[in-house]
């Protein structure tokens, strides 16, 4: 590899870009949610039965992840070889027309499918291209903080999407998806791009982008799985224990029934939390990795807590849902440390990937869930996956190395 002097950027430069990357994560987890949110009255109201909500909303799910990982690639490749900024506009603006043609043109479960697709493209570069700004641009001891800022302002859209779903329909809630979205890409005028980044734009010999690179050396693509595979626990927790929230709660017992909304608004209010406190946790140990092990345990610890309440009240499911959002609120620490791994010719591919592909392993997680959830009960079945995704998770951070210190001004060659 090597290397340059990085030159720090202006105080005033750092604190829009991050207040600007914070509001663009804020409206990318709007966006990312809302279907989970308003799943059951929009399917319901295109014609899908109430027996069918729940394999429908799965397959609708299935498809926007799918749409952030081909979104991943894209936007990860472009951001390293044509630029970060490029990236936000660019995905700004395809999943803010994606959310008003949701709310306007969707009437039947094919559309809603091309739809979520298209979004899941466009929400793709978001928090990649905004993490890998914030890394490059502020000094190794402080971007921590930074990142933080990032992951627990822009977890607060779980809560908007969730209350303005609960004030308007469903059409309503995606419009307000595709308003945020064109607000947030005027604001986006007003950055500048990475100051490690402009040093080899230009310079033709300086492979940039190039995906296949995470391939050709062995070792390098040990790394990028590790990264891969850190997170995996993470959207299990969401995408089902939370996202299945209805239906989790009858297998418990509930006497009333468990709104998804209510578990997504409150598992985010402890996401950030939880990302406050992992991010603290790890500036003060100087280590993303024992800050990860820590907040692996702990997420293992309420999806026991979760799968045991019998039956559960609605009081009781707004503070497991708040647990639960707490335990994996390392997501800022696990986006930061893809970031701190790699050169910063491959550095928006990789922290754009990453993150989008744990995203989309919910798709290979949904099918073994549903699979186990036909040979064992649902509970049994969340028991088995969350100890193995775990179990995963904590072997692939042991193979990392503690990246806090690193200098991110280098190139992968």
């Amino acid at each position: 590899m090597t290397t340059a002097t990085h030159l720090p950027a202006p105080t005033r430069h750092v604190v829009f870009l991050v207040l600007v990357a914070s509001l663009g994560y804020f409206v990318d987890i709007y966006d990312l949610l809302v279907f989970s949110i308003v799943r059951t009255p929009s399917l319901l109201a295109i014609g899908v039965k109430a027996a069918d909500v729940k394999a429908v909303g799965i397959s609708i799910i299935n498809w926007q992840m799918f749409g952030l990982l081909l979104g991943g690639l894209l936007w990860g490749i472009i951001g390293d070889k044509l630029g970060r900024i490029k990236v936000l506009f660019g995905s700004i603006l395809m999943y803010s027309i994606a959310n008003f043609a949701n709310g306007y043109y969707v009437h039947s479960v094919d559309a809603y499918i091309i739809v979520r697709f298209i979004a899941g493209i466009g929400l793709a570069g978001e928090l990649g291209a905004g993490i890998t700004l914030v890394a490059e641009t502020m000094s190794q001891t402080k971007r921590g903080y930074g990142t933080m800022i990032v992951s627990v302002i822009g977890l607060f859209g779980a809560g908007a999407a969730n209350f303005v779903a609960k004030h308007w329909d469903w059409h309503a809630a995606y419009y307000v998806g595709a308003g945020l979205g064109i607000l947030l890409l005027a604001l986006r005028i007003g950055t500048y791009e990475s100051g490690m980044y402009k040093r080899i734009e230009n310079h033709d010999k300086v492979s940039k982008g190039n995906f296949l690179m995470l391939f050709t050396n062995f070792t390098r693509f040990k790394k990028y799985l590790y990264c891969i595979l850190v997170g995996s626990a993470n959207w299990f927790v969401i995408g089902v224990l939370v996202t299945l929230s209805p239906e989790f709660g009858k297998a418990l017992g509930a006497k009333v029934p468990l709104l998804a909304g209510d578990g997504v608004f409150y598992s985010y209010l402890g996401i950030s939390a939880g990302g406050l406190a992992a991010g603290l946790l790890s500036q003060f140990t100087r280590s993303r990795r024992l800050t990860v092990f820590v907040f692996l345990i702990i997420s293992a610890a309420s999806v026991v807590v979760y799968l045991t309440a019998q039956g559960i009240t609605p009081s009781q499911f707004v503070w497991i849902s708040f647990f639960l959002g707490f335990g994996v609120g390392y997501w800022p620490i696990f986006v930061t440390i893809p970031a701190e791994q790699f050169g910063t010719n491959i550095r928006a591919t990789v922290t754009t990937t990453v993150p989008n592909f744990v995203r989309a392993s919910l798709i290979p997680i949904n099918a073994a869930f549903l699979a186990l959830s036909t040979k064992y009960s649902m509970l049994t079945a969340a028991y088995i996956i969350m100890a193995i995704l775990t179990l995963i998770a904590m072997f692939a951070l042991s193979q990392l190395k503690e990246s806090f210190h690193t200098d991110l001004n280098y190139l992968e060659e």
